[in-house]
């Protein structure tokens, strides 16, 4: 059997969702093919499920030192399973949501794995979809006009680093944990494994991050990555930097799990109940059809153009699989870009230096545009405007003062060129810079804006200020 549509979209996650969701609003004859649920890995596997686990980790932390707010809380504890309750009640009420707007939008949802074929009897250019039904059902051919390549990622390993779900973990894996290990060693110092490395610490488990790199968080400003490491540290968290993981060193037993490091020409040995592997996530790219296009897959990742476009013009594809920037945000506009294209509109290409990034941690973390040293790498003059959260008071009445926003401008132009932000709820704070950056903003435009007091917003404005040394409260 098959059927006719204006597009599919090969993955039914956040980019693949969204773009039906805009397609449908467009008067676009949709299907989405879903191998599993809707909602994909943010849903599911990563985003939201994560920060619920964050959430609950941060209201533990604060009960504890609750006396600093004149609140007495005797015999603090937490109940695993009742934390893993609360997430899947969230997840589950999303995907609902998610699932009310298909039929809203009258978008057929086909549950199955889709494959892209050839040129063949269904039509002369390649881009038909064969789905494959787990039941046994015979394939159903979809035939569209145009198609986009939604099909997410999953999280990379290490070679020697088999991910067995038990002692070996993968965020996957983590999210299912019936119970939390006494210690734990997580493989990676970037976003994933400093927001697990911050739950966790702060539910009492025993934390050791392990980074090749020379420092964690390293695609931040470098003063950010610094401030993080003290943080962590503060928390009892140990951090072992420039660090090669010899993969064929592990070893497991029904206790433990060990693994030896090279360092500064010397090797190390850890040990620990648990390890996590976070380093990155790869593109699923292999076994849907691919082959069978022009499509080209340049390092593991599908090449696209300014306007998301593969080789085969009326084939798109966005989110995870075209690497970049893996972040659900970014899926979700790059699925309205497609799709606005796809119906003869003619969106703007989006600029990835104004997506705004997050890691939500405790402290949260947040940045938009260039570092100080990718500016400086660039031929920039930069100054720089720090503010700190202590001298903000709606951080000293929330208990949260550490941490700093850290502005970078162009001193030629006055252009805004960065923001960079550590401290408490920054990742809600860094809209105001995305905003910014978006239209062409100036620091003393920004400085000149009202911000409420008290508001953590302050924040941005007085390191606005600092640009030109005219900071308010310090």
């Amino acid at each position: 059997m098959s059927k006719e549509y204006d597009l599919v979209i090969l993955g039914g996650g956040t980019g693949g969702y969204v773009a039906a969701i805009r397609a449908a609003q467009l008067g676009l004859k949709t299907a989405v093919v879903e191998a599993r649920k809707l909602g994909g890995t943010c849903l599911h596997q990563g985003c939201i499920p994560s920060k619920a686990f964050l959430r609950s980790a941060e209201v533990y932390a604060t009960l504890k030192d609750s006396e600093e707010f004149g609140v007495t809380a005797t015999d603090v504890g937490f109940d695993f399973s009742k934390v893993q309750a609360r997430k899947q009640k969230i997840v589950d009420q999303l995907h609902k949501g998610v699932q009310y707007l298909m039929k809203k939008g009258k978008i057929d949802v086909i549950e199955g794995f889709g494959r892209i074929l050839g040129p063949s009897i269904f039509s002369p250019t390649a881009g038909s979809i064969s789905v494959e039904f787990s039941n046994g059902d015979e394939n159903e051919i979809l035939i569209p006009k145009n198609v986009i390549v939604a099909t997410g990622s999953r999280p990379r390993t290490l070679p020697g680093l088999e991910i067995d779900g038990d002692r070996v973990l993968t965020s996957d894996e983590a999210l299912e944990l019936n119970a939390l290990p006494q210690s734990i060693m997580i493989i990676g110092g970037g976003v994933i494994g400093i927001e697990w490395a911050s739950l966790l610490s702060d539910f009492g488990v025993e934390v050791t991050i392990i980074e090749y790199a020379d420092r964690i968080l390293p695609q931040e400003d470098r003063e950010i990555s610094r401030e993080m490491e003290r943080l962590m540290k503060k928390k009892k968290v140990k951090i072992v930097t420039g660090a090669k993981v010899l993969g064929d060193s592990l070893q497991k037993d029904t206790q433990s799990v060990t693994i030896k490091v090279e360092r500064d020409s010397n090797e190390e040995e850890f040990k620990a109940e648990k390890m996590l592997v976070c380093v990155g996530r790869q593109a699923n790219v292999e076994n849907i059809g691919l082959e069978n296009t022009d499509i080209k897959v340049v390092q593991g990742a599908v090449e696209v153009n300014e306007h998301l476009q593969t080789a085969e013009s009326h084939i798109y594809a966005i989110g995870d699989v075209i690497g970049g920037l893996q972040l659900a945000h970014v899926a979700s506009h790059e699925g309205v870009v497609a799709v606005e294209r796809i119906a003869g509109h003619s969106p703007e290409p989006i600029n990835y230096e104004h997506v705004p990034k997050c890691t939500y941690s405790r402290p949260e973390v947040a940045n938009v545009g260039l570092t100080e040293e990718e500016a400086k790498a660039r031929g920039f003059k930069v100054k720089i405007g720090k503010a700190s959260f202590k001298s903000i008071g709606k951080a000293l009445i929330y208990g949260e003062t550490d941490g700093f926003v850290k502005i970078v401008m162009d001193e030629a132009t006055q252009d805004l060129l960065g923001v960079h932000m550590i401290g408490p709820h920054v990742t809600d704070l860094i809209t105001e810079a995305g905003l910014a950056m978006v239209l062409d903003a100036t620091p003393w435009e920004i400085g000149e804006t009202i911000h409420p007091h008290p508001s953590l917003a302050e924040v941005m404005g007085e390191a606005a200020l600092a640009v030109e040394d005219r900071q308010l409260s310090s």
